[in-house]
């Protein structure tokens, strides 16, 4: 594992830690819990627009449709 020296705000910092201290783990859990959570925000993106576009090529409209088409059900 590697250490990571991050800045913040005193503040931010000491409010961090009673939260989680208050959920029964330390700071370092949470941030590494955040972390793995943050660079996986990247793959769910990657896989949407992959699917965008396999659909894009598989899904056709036979529209433009009116309003009231729309509307119908």
């Amino acid at each position: 594992m590697k250490n990571v020296t991050l800045s913040a705000d005193d503040e931010l910092i000491e409010q961090a830690r009673q939260m989680a201290r208050a959920q029964k783990r330390t700071l370092n859990d949470a941030f590494r819990e955040w972390l793995v959570q943050f660079t996986q925000q990247a793959g769910r993106a990657e896989e949407y627009d992959s699917l965008m576009k396999r659909l894009r090529r598989t899904v056709r409209s036979a529209g433009p449709y009116t309003r009231d088409e729309m509307n119908e059900r």
